[in-house]
């Protein structure tokens, strides 16, 4: 009797644990474990709707793509390496499109850092209507209950270019650290207000993801009510002829913020799209969909400030002034080299052994 009694006491304890462990940000971090591929599904999140006049790029059968990799056919090294999507674009034509590990061309992906970017187009977009005045304002100007903390040095610029000396932890394989709390936790507003600073703004380079997740506070506090997942519609989804319905994941359901420093769940052929926005300096189709100015300013080669010669506005910088590329966890990329007329998207379960950076850029010089 007593053995049944500890039985029925042991799965009673499973089962109240399994209720409860993902309605607060340790027990999600236990449940769900580490950042997966399919994360989207464990988070609420605002939709995007596909356009009706979908933009297509074109299908070269006979394109040009790489034969092997390091002696190793090309498909199969890229399936080796945990690749669930691969495509080439060059001069506005598909070359190379291949999807792996039971995916196909509408599986969704989340994009992780690679929001980043279009969190930083996003920032473009509103500075170019003046609803954001300059990337040189104060964060306190939209984020005033962060003065106490010191934050009226910090300007957006040290937001875009990770140099605002925010003290983040940004692993995510600490529970406890703020890159955990951000991405499992419920309630980013108030995360937001308990943010420090560990040193002086503008003097050293910290790639951490605190700073994208200001940016988006900062962005949906100048939209004046409309969400950043509706700014998005209304500035990249629509005017893109994006081919697939999406969705950008929130901390909560009720008053959700966007997960800014990740988590924008789309389709390998539409996140190419970014990139081609991109590469044409913010033109689509004979649109300025965000000014050429801000598309140069955030992916050239800047060192001052504590700026890294390898980041600029959100993007990295492979090769500086030639080209940048969107990147992140698990191995998702949008590589653009503007002077080749060449886009790549690589999304995959994790980065695999391979230097995808090197890899991007030799693609490039044979093309």
């Amino acid at each position: 009797m007593e053995r049944k009694n500890g039985i029925i006491r042991l799965v009673l304890l499973m089962f109240i644990t399994y209720i409860l462990l993902p309605s607060c940000q340790f027990g999600r971090f236990v449940f769900y474990n580490f950042a997966d591929i399919n994360d989207y599904k464990k988070f609420h999140s605002r939709p995007l709707i596909a356009n009706n006049s979908q933009f297509n790029f074109h299908t070269n059968h006979s394109g040009k793509f790489p034969k092997e990799i390091n002696d190793i056919p090309f498909d199969k090294y890229l399936e080796d390496n945990n690749t669930v999507a691969f495509i080439i674009i060059k001069n506005d034509s598909v070359q190379y499109e291949k999807y792996f590990k039971s995916y196909d061309k509408q599986s969704i992906v989340p994009s992780f850092s690679m929001a980043k970017s279009v969190t930083s187009i996003l920032i473009g977009c509103a500075i170019d209507e003046g609803i954001i005045k300059s990337v040189e304002e104060p964060i306190t100007n939209y984020i005033p209950e962060l003065t106490k903390n010191g934050f009226d040095k910090v300007s957006i610029k040290h937001l875009l270019q990770m140099t605002s000396g925010i003290k983040f932890n940004e692993s995510y394989v600490n529970p406890f650290g703020e890159a955990a709390r951000f991405y499992y936790g419920l309630n980013l507003r108030k995360e937001i207000g308990k943010m420090k600073l560990k040193s002086e703004p503008g003097k050293m380079f910290e790639y951490v993801s605190g700073n994208t997740q200001l940016l988006g506070l900062i962005l949906e506090r100048s939209l004046n009510g409309k969400s950043v997942t509706s700014y998005l519609q209304e500035k990249l989804w629509t005017p893109l002829g994006m081919e697939y319905d999406a969705s950008w994941s929130i901390d909560r359901k009720k008053n959700g913020l966007e997960k800014t420093f990740c988590c924008l769940n789309a389709r390998a052929r539409d996140f190419a799209k970014i990139g081609r926005l991109y590469l044409n300096k913010g033109s689509w189709n004979g649109k300025q969909i965000v000014s050429q100015k801000w598309v140069e300013e955030s992916t050239k080669l800047d060192s001052s400030d504590g700026s890294a010669t390898y980041y600029q506005y959100q993007w990295w910088l492979p090769t500086p002034n030639e080209d940048f590329m969107a990147q992140g966890i698990l191995g998702q990329y949008v590589y653009v080299h503007p002077t080749k007329n060449l886009i790549i998207v690589r999304l995959g379960k994790n980065e695999g052994k391979a230097d995808w950076w090197t890899i991007f850029t030799s693609l490039a010089k044979a093309y």
